[in-house]
């Protein structure tokens, strides 16, 4: 049926997103790079956007359901045109294109310049930040393809 791809993604788009928060709270946990802190600066961002105070889980949150379903849903209609045979490569593929947004865009809008270089802290949160996106879309795209490779 046409509207399976919908499901795959949701559940495609968790498990991405539930890989991406492990890598965040090991990062966390073993205090790498402690000075590049994403949610904390969305939080901020966020706080100065509404004007007041954003609790520390609502960023987590955000990109948690972000990640599960705008993300998922987006990929899941991609899906057939991304380059790769695999879900993996096609996961890369897609997780590369949002790295590239995430360093033009979304890291400029937090104030932390292209690709976080305001952190004058070298080329380590780039780098961290695509291990971050990598690490949602491979899983993202392998689960999508184990999903479409089963018929019930």
């Amino acid at each position: 049926m046409a509207g399976h791809w919908i499901w795959k993604a949701a559940i495609a788009g968790f498990c991405g997103s539930a890989a991406h928060t492990l890598l965040m709270y090991l990062k966390s946990r073993t205090g790498l790079l402690p000075a590049f802190q994403p949610y904390e600066n969305l939080q901020v961002a966020l706080g100065r956007l509404t004007g007041g105070r954003v609790h520390p889980l609502i960023p987590w949150a955000l990109s948690f359901l972000n990640g599960a379903t705008i993300l998922g849903f987006l990929f899941g209609r991609v899906y057939p045109w991304l380059p790769g045979k695999g879900g993996a490569a096609k996961g890369a593929t897609f997780g590369i294109f949002g790295w590239v947004l995430m360093g033009f865009i979304f890291f400029p809008l937090l104030g932390l310049g292209l690709f976080a270089t305001a952190l004058d802290l070298g080329l380590e949160p780039a780098l961290f930040s695509l291990m971050m996106l990598l690490t949602y879309s491979i899983v993202l795209g392998v689960v999508y393809a184990a999903l479409n490779s089963w018929h019930p």
